[in-house]
C-alpha cells in the first residue's frame, strides 16, 4: 500500500511516519528538506525563491510517486510481495496548499503560478492517489512548539500568519478531499514521540482503515 501523512509544518509527520514504519515494517519516503538547496533562501526572500522551491518540491514528490508505482508494478510482475510505503507529505499539498498560499499572499507571481499549475496538472495524469491519507490536525501553539523543538535555523523566520494561512488551506483541502480513504488525527494533545499510549491511540484510529483498504 501507499500510505501518505499530510499536515502543516511542525505537525509531526516525519516522526509519525518513522514510528509507523517501525511498527508495521513499512518503508519511509521522506520530504526533501535536509538537502534542499532552496529552502533557506526561500525563508529569507519568499517572492524571489517561491517558484524555485515549489518546483523542487514538486519534482521530488513526483520522483517518489514514480518510485511507488514502478516498485509496485515490478514486484507484481516478479510475484514478490509489495512493501508498503509511508510518505511524508504528498504531491497534492504542493499545489493545493503551499503554491496556492504563496500565490494568494503575493509571494509568487501569477505567470509563475500558472506555469507551476500546468506542470502539476501534467504530472497528475501519471499519479495515483494514496491508499490511505492520514491528516495531522495541529493548531498554531502545537506547530510553534514542534518547530522550536527541532531547531532548524531557517524556520525561525516563519510567521504566525504564514502558518495560520497554511492551516486554513489544509482544512479546505481535507474538507474537499475525495480521492480515497482519509483519517483525521487531532495531534494537539498527543505526544506519540515520547508517550507510547499516544502512539497506540493513533494506531487504533488508523488500523480499521488499513484493514479496509488491503
Amino acid at each position: 500500500m501507499h500510505i501518505a501523512i499530510t499536515g502543516n509544518i511542525g505537525a509531526g509527520k516525519t516522526t509519525l511516519a518513522e514510528k509507523l514504519a517501525d511498527y508495521y515494517g513499512w518503508e519511509v519516503l521522506y520530504e526533501a528538506v535536509e538537502d534542499n538547496p532552496y529552502l533557506a533562501d526561500f525563508y529569507e526572500d519568499m517572492p524571489r525563491w517561491s517558484f524555485n522551491l515549489q518546483i523542487y518540491f514538486l519534482n521530488s514528490r513526483f520522483i517518489q510517486m514514480k518510485r511507488i508505482i514502478d516498485s509496485q508494478q515490478l514486484n507484481l510482475e516478479k510475484g514478490i510481495p509489495v512493501r508498503t510505503m509511508v510518505q511524508d507529505r504528498t504531491i497534492y499539498e504542493d499545489a493545493a496548499i503551499f503554491a496556492r498560499n504563496l500565490y494568494q499572499r503575493g509571494d509568487m507571481a501569477e505567470r509563475d503560478y500558472l506555469t507551476y499549475r500546468q506542470v502539476f496538472e501534467n504530472m497528475m495524469s501519471l499519479v495515483r492517489p494514496p491508499d490511505l491519507m492520514i491528516y495531522l490536525r495541529a493548531d498554531l501553539p502545537k506547530l510553534r512548539k514542534q518547530i522550536q523543538k527541532r531547531g532548524r535555523s531557517f524556520e525561525r523566520s516563519i510567521s504566525d500568519d504564514y502558518l495560520n494561512s497554511l492551516n486554513q488551506l489544509y482544512e479546505d483541502f481535507i474538507t474537499d478531499y475525495q480521492l480515497g480513504p482519509l483519517v483525521i488525527v487531532d495531534v494537539n494533545q498527543l505526544d506519540y514521540a515520547n508517550r507510547s499510549a499516544d502512539f497506540d491511540e493513533v494506531v487504533q484510529q488508523i488500523n480499521p482503515r488499513l484493514v479496509a483498504v488491503k
